[in-house]
């Protein structure tokens, strides 16, 4: 439709019906928020979502999906990177800007895979050097892919860190949640001494 017959389409009569249905959308909404389970809740993971808590909803199936897909795009950027050396083989720019390459990729794919593979089982400290090794890891992105295949082959990337990190949640939930005796306001005031 173009913007001339837009401009010509008469406007629709209001809905008398908008606003029951504006307060029953408000309502399900307040709902939902009140069906929220009280406490820690799982941090969700790229692709999987919660379903890693309790393995549901096609779990099995991101997994494998993740795996081939990462080492699909892991072969394809190999190949890319096979392509861009014959470019250099092409240009005849010499023996040591070729092996220089070769080798600068082979050092950032190592660093980054084992910088990914560690970063699934604990978090980095906040003054690490992360931030210093974000370039030399986007550089060897592929060692990062097949980290990361490697990884769903037994478990969602950092399942076994969130894992560990909810249980400890719930578990400190539950013990503050059990100490608690009645109403704190309703208590009486401590006497001065």
């Amino acid at each position: 439709m173009s913007d001339d017959q837009r401009d010509q389409t008469p406007a629709e009569p209001a809905d008398a019906a908008a606003p029951a249905r504006a307060s029953a959308a408000s309502a399900s909404a307040s709902a939902s928020a009140a069906a929220v389970p009280a406490g820690p809740q799982p941090e969700p993971i790229r692709y999987f979502g919660t379903t890693w808590v309790n393995h549901e909803s096609g779990y099995g199936l991101r997994r494998a999906a993740a795996a081939v897909g990462s080492l699909i795009t892991a072969t394809a950027a190999a190949l890319l990177l096979r392509f861009s050396y014959e470019g250099l083989e092409i240009g005849n720019v010499g023996p040591f800007l070729s092996i220089s390459v070769v080798v600068l990729f082979a050092i950032s794919s190592a660093i980054a895979f084992v910088k990914t593979w560690d970063s699934y089982k604990r978090r980095p400290a906040p003054s690490s050097d992360e931030a210093a090794l974000k370039g030399l890891k986007t550089i060897g992105f592929i060692g990062s892919l097949i980290a990361y295949s490697l990884r769903c082959l037994t478990e969602a990337p950092g399942e076994a860190l969130r894992r560990a990190e909810y249980e400890r949640a719930l578990a400190d939930y539950e013990r503050r949640r059990s100490t608690r005796t009645g109403n704190p306001a309703a208590r009486r005031p401590k006497r001065k001494k």
